[in-house]
């Protein structure tokens, strides 16, 4: 059975947009998806196709991010990945290193469209920090050697290099997400 993962963007950030998991169950619910669960607090849903009729990642979030917007009054982007992109994610993980030893601080960046290379790339070689980027399957993956908070890799510059916006999960969440949508898969 197809699964898929939502991830939403910038939900449950300090005093701005928040998004419940009752509600963001409540959307898949009301799209018509099935077996509906969410991971963590901060935007992550998995769930089937259930009576939807979506039979693409793109399409169930596309869903997702209609009837949350309708119950939260607030628009709400939302991002899909099938069980197949998330197995491509981590098999094409170029630190395996940092996601065996620095998980947290290892995250994987997927687009609301298509990533530019090249500006990554750009955003590589004038980077003067130590983290390291890569590009595959799609997304960029960052190991932020330092932390998180104290890079200069900010959402708004990440989003800029990779010309589309971004959401972005730690390998732990993408574990977990992984697990997840297996789980829901097997019969």
């Amino acid at each position: 059975m197809a699964s898929f993962a939502v991830l939403l963007r910038a939900v449950n950030l300090g005093p701005g947009l928040r998004v419940t998991s009752a509600d963001l169950r409540g959307a898949a619910d009301d799209a018509g998806l099935a077996a509906a669960r969410t991971l963590l607090n901060s935007g992550n849903l998995v769930a089937t196709p259930g009576t939807s009729g979506a039979t693409r990642a793109d399409d169930v979030a596309r869903l997702v991010q209609e009837h949350l917007t309708a119950r939260v009054g607030q628009e709400v982007r939302a991002v899909g990945l099938s069980a197949e992109q998330l197995e491509a994610i981590a098999e094409a993980n170029p630190f395996p290193a940092a996601a065996r030893d620095d998980p947290s601080r290892l995250q994987v960046h997927v687009p609301f469209g298509d990533l530019d290379e090249a500006g990554i790339a750009r955003l590589d070689l004038a980077n003067p920090g130590r983290e390291m980027l890569a590009t595959a399957v799609g997304v960029l993956y960052v190991h932020y050697v330092d932390g998180i908070g104290r890079s200069t890799l900010t959402p708004k510059v990440v989003d800029k290099a990779v010309g589309a916006p971004t959401t972005a999960r730690n390998w732990n969440t993408i574990t977990r997400l992984r697990a997840a949508c297996a789980e829901l898969a097997s019969p």
